[in-house]
């Protein structure tokens, strides 16, 4: 019976789709995580009757024919990146992104990685680096001897010494866009890498057309809604259940069938 397998199919795809809700529920608290939705498919039909088949000698067609479906899959993971709420911190080193763009940060294999997660320190060299201890790029140095440090809404890294009334420019930030962001390819850690379906990025100072503008001092909180994720959890439950619930019918079914004397 076809329906159990079709019933089969519904059932792995929904378990897929909690496994994505809860990811997104696990990251409500991850700075810079971006939710994401499963996308399904109707799988190939099974076709017994042909539409626009001619069903007599005198030309008339069937108007609609009969396809029988089997199943679903999973067509895509589609991450969304929508804004998420800023978060005040205090902390001079972190940054927020309002708008588009991501951050660059140069992993250990020598790759430049992407994120969205501006919580930022400086290390024992003065660098401006990651919680994971990646440099963000272009490099950023803060002298030993600061007493102050200003990141502005385009960028530009300033910092107060002793003995200068002028404030020092030691670096500039630099954000990267893509023109398919849902094509970058998550690496965790709040990292992505560039793909062939995200295409290459386009790097320019924050406020130009096209990039966002930074918040010193902020964080980008996750874009995970609660209430949406335990909804759509909710409803992926109970898609499982009648997807089950028509297993059980169907082997009810067969064993009807079987019980079936001559």
């Amino acid at each position: 019976m076809q329906a159990l397998r079709t019933a089969a199919t519904g059932m792995a795809a929904q378990q897929m789709n909690v496994e994505v809700i809860s990811n997104n529920i696990a990251n409500m608290n991850t700075v810079g995580f971006k939710k994401q939705r499963a996308e399904f498919q109707d799988l190939l039909y099974q076709t017994l009757q042909q539409q626009g088949a001619q069903s007599s000698d005198q030309g008339t067609i069937v108007p609609t024919g009969v396809q029988i479906g089997a199943g679903v899959k999973a067509g895509s993971v589609y991450r969304i990146n929508s804004q998420g709420s800023m978060t005040n911190t205090g902390n001079p080193y972190d940054l927020a992104i309002n708008g588009r763009g991501y951050f660059q940060v140069l992993t250990p294999s020598g790759d430049i990685a992407f994120s969205r997660a501006g919580n930022f320190a400086i290390n024992d060299q003065g660098q401006l680096v990651t919680q994971d201890g990646y440099q963000v790029q272009p490099a950023i140095t803060i002298p030993g001897n600061a007493t102050g440090v200003t990141i502005s809404a385009t960028g530009q890294v300033q910092v107060s010494q002793p003995g200068s009334a002028t404030p020092a420019v030691v670096g500039q930030i630099e954000l990267a866009s893509f023109t398919n962001e849902a094509g970058l390819s998550a690496q965790g850690g709040n990292l992505f890498l560039q793909t062939a379906a995200s295409g290459a990025p386009v790097t320019s100072t924050p406020g130009n057309q096209g990039f966002g503008t930074l918040m010193q001092g902020y964080t980008e909180a996750s874009n995970v809604d609660p209430v949406s994720e335990i909804t759509s959890l909710i409803v992926a439950q109970r898609a499982y259940e009648m997807n089950s619930k028509v297993i059980t019918t169907a082997d009810n079914m067969l064993g009807v069938a079987n019980q079936v004397k001559q």
